[in-house]
């Protein structure tokens, strides 16, 4: 080169004369192999030239050389271009059944190079390069043997070149090799190739019909190579993806092979293992098979493993054997595995994170192993992977959360770690699956008041209701999350969607400050106690509760205050009487005294603390309502009686039956309003009230009924409206059996008369 060779050699391999174009080839081809070489040919376009020899016409020294020559400088990303450009793999693909084993070779390793790029792998396959590439498999030489299985794997990588391969006896071929003994040292690589070609179930079905999975059997059994047992095993595992060959392997107790293979010292061993385990465990046999055989164990002692592909398979592994099955949970626990699990949930490798946090989620269906769970402190890690970035991840943390969370003390800790805020964020994720899981995450966390109270403060509500407006992100979980955090707050319910089922059950401290539109913040009751009076609709409360059971005492009130010695107006500030007990002393209690002042002035603050709690006042006369209805209703055993004997009660409390002509005669907005001038307040007390109308009767109805266990709905209407329903039971029909009613119960103007809801008369009273 140096001396100015290689361009008349780039002339001279198409001279007329064969011998000049012969030795020009050779000289070339040699020459080729050298890097300098290679550089110095990119600036000749000799490609072109080359090919043109690969002609039948030329002799096989010519074939040897130039198929030499473009070996060579394949390995180089521009050659491959140019090759492919000037259709060089068409007759290379040709030469593959030369009779000459070194035009074979230089062929098939030319071949092998082009097919590292996607484009030259479909084109093999397009001009049936899979044939020869097959034949070259029975050569004598080891080398051709090798190169061409290379060649081979690497195009069925391509899943049209998988079907051609199918097509031309493919599987025929790789299982005469898998089957000779002689030929070990391609059994690695034939079974990479069935590996590529075990994608669709055509194939399998196949595979298994040509006693495939008899010699994938084999090669786990008798090989001593680890790879080959490796490949072997993630053949099995491909096989397993069908429910039909879980079954066979389950009957050729594969159990028991893979459970063997998992004491190889081997790492690629036993993490392939570890996959095929989590893919044979999807048949319920196999999952109580592994147990028996005491196959747990040594998976979980994986999970101390160094390696993170084998820990990842090892918690692969164990998720699928703790699916629906509790008693490999168990057995988990018993080997200490719930500690190595919660451990790798801080794991680097994020899918030994995400198959931890599965098997987890999966465990912590029995109670026993949620507390040894929650006992490693789970949830602090958990809450951590709540903030990855990773979809997976976040995914599979949101469910052990929801798994968790079962327990009032799980939610707790939940609180207590910050893990609410974070739940929240994700409902806002533009990831569809994430919303889901994070939607059944927070209606478990809804189970108890105080959370879904922190859910509600952290924007849950908001969010949820924002979500339930689209149709798009809208589903079935976002809609249960939203109910459950309706469910737990019944003032909100009732405010926002203006309904109250039978289910929903009232209680002390339930208030009702009207209709609130989607989107707008519900005013909590302390805040509205600390406004001025104003004209806005007041805040009707409920609250029959005594009030030493509401109220905190103070150390130095020796007896309860009388609910009628103490103003509406200094409890709904949240003042307490500011009464003393008696000063005058005898001289015997002087000691006490002494020792009650040094106690006082220990807890200042806890003092300070316990006058300025703000509490709902008792409601005495609304406390007599309960017990009068108690005494009164329960005794009757009509359940129609019950309720028009309610109704009755409702409607003498509340100014008594108002003729529907008079009703601008009944002055309830005066009233009301000089309750709250009284009270100082917004709030009015349900019992106060001595005129009301619709919705405050209903209101009254409900939470009576609640209190002596009758059955009713509350439903809010338009101006003012509001009525309940009730489920009398109808007669019997023809068949012996009968269906309950829906009526509306009249407390206005004929209270008791019960009007069927589809009604005329229930349609007017509903309306103005």
């Amino acid at each position: 080169m140096c001396l100015g060779a290689i361009e008349p050699l780039s002339l001279l391999i198409s001279h007329e004369d064969k011998i000049v174009r012969r030795n020009a080839v050779m000289a070339l081809g040699v020459m080729a192999s050298n890097n300098e070489v290679k550089k110095h040919l990119k600036c000749l376009d000799v490609i072109p030239a080359i090919i043109s020899k690969l002609s039948p016409e030329e002799n096989v020294m010519v074939h040897e050389f130039a198929t030499l020559c473009l070996a060579s400088l394949s390995v180089d990303f521009s050659y491959k271009i140019q090759i492919f450009e000037s259709n060089g793999l068409e007759p290379l693909i040709q030469l593959l059944s030369s009779p000459d084993p070194d035009v074979k070779k230089n062929s098939v390793e030319c071949i092998f190079n082009l097919v590292q790029d996607v484009q030259n792998r479909a084109a093999v396959q397009r001009l049936n390069g899979l044939p020869p590439l097959l034949d070259l498999l029975r050569s004598e030489f080891s080398v051709i043997q090798q190169l061409a299985l290379h060649t081979i794997e690497k195009i069925t990588t391509d899943t049209e070149t998988c079907v051609a391969f199918r097509n031309v006896q493919g599987f025929e071929r790789i299982l005469e090799v898998v089957a000779m003994k002689e030929f070990s040292d391609l059994h690695e690589g034939a079974l990479r190739v069935i590996l590529n070609c075990l994608e669709d179930t055509e194939s399998m079905q196949l595979f298994q019909t040509m006693g495939g999975l008899e010699q994938l059997l084999q090669c786990v059994g008798t090989s001593t190579v680890a790879e080959v047992k490796a490949n072997a095993v993630k053949a099995i595992a491909k096989m397993a993806q069908s429910s039909e060959n879980r079954k066979i392997l389950h009957e050729r107790n594969i159990e028991k092979t893979l459970t063997d293979l998992l004491t190889q010292e081997n790492e690629s061993v036993r993490t392939a293992v570890c996959q095929a385990v989590a893919t044979v465990s999807k048949n319920l046999s196999s999952r109580d098979t592994f147990r028996s055989l005491d196959g747990i164990r040594p998976i979980v002692q994986l999970l101390n493993s160094e390696g993170s592909e084998l820990r990842m398979a090892a918690a692969e592994a164990l998720s699928s054997l703790t699916n629906s099955n509790n008693l490999n949970a168990y057995a988990i626990y018993d080997a200490e595995g719930d500690r190595l699990l919660v451990r790798q949930l801080q794991d680097s490798c994020t899918g030994a994170a995400v198959y931890a946090a599965m098997a987890l989620t999966n465990m912590a269906s029995q109670e026993e192993l949620r507390k040894s769970i929650l006992a490693h402190e789970a949830m602090p890690a958990l809450v951590e992977l709540l903030h990855s970035t990773d979809n997976n991840i976040l995914i599979s943390a949101v469910q052990a959360v929801a798994s968790l969370t079962c327990d009032a003390e799980a939610r707790q800790e939940l609180r207590n770690v910050g893990g609410l805020s974070a739940l929240v964020q994700l409902l806002k994720s533009i990831n569809a699956e994430i919303r889901r899981n994070a939607s059944w995450a927070i209606s478990v966390c809804a189970n108890d008041e105080i959370t879904a109270s922190e859910l509600c403060n952290v924007g849950a509500l908001e969010i949820l209701q924002e979500i339930s407006l689209s149709s798009h992100r809208s589903n079935k979980f976002s809609q249960l999350a939203l109910q459950k955090l309706l469910d737990s707050n019944l003032s909100l319910k009732y405010s926002l969607t203006g309904h109250l089922s039978s289910s929903d059950i009232t209680t002390d401290g339930f208030y009702d400050p009207g209709q609130i539109r989607v989107g707008h913040q519900f005013p909590v009751l302390e805040d509205i106690s600390k406004q001025v009076v104003n004209q806005h609709r007041a805040t009707i409360a409920v609250n029959g509760k005594p009030q030493n059971q509401f109220i905190p005492k103070g150390p130095e009130e020796g007896k309860q205050d009388s609910p009628t010695d103490t103003t509406a107006s200094s409890v709904l500030n949240g003042r307490r009487s500011s009464k003393t007990p008696s000063k005058t002393k005898g001289k015997g209690h002087k000691e006490e005294d002494e020792k009650k002042k040094e106690e006082d002035e220990c807890k200042p603050h806890q003092k300070i603390m316990v006058e300025e709690t703000w509490s709902l006042p008792y409601d005495a006369a609304f406390h007599n309502l309960v017990k009068e209805a108690a005494e009164s209703i329960m005794p009757l055993k009509d359940e129609v009686k019950m309720y028009t004997a309610l109704a009755m009660l409702v409607c003498d409390a509340m100014g008594g039956q108002v003729e529907q002509q008079k009703l601008h005669d009944f002055l309830w907005e005066l009233h009301i309003s000089e309750l709250k001038f009284e009270a100082c307040s917004n709030i009015v007390l349900i019992g106060k009230i001595k005129k009301g109308t619709y919705f405050h009767r209903a209101l009254l109805f409900k939470v009576l009924a609640d209190r002596i266990g009758l059955s009713c709905s509350l439903i809010r209407g338009e101006y003012n409206r509001a009525w309940n329903e009730i489920l009398i039971m109808g007669p019997k029909k023809a068949y012996g059996y009968s269906q309950p009613e829906s009526y509306i119960i009249d407390l206005m103007h004929q209270p008791g008369n019960l009007m069927k809801s589809n009604s005329q008369a229930a349609l007017i009273y509903q309306s103005i």
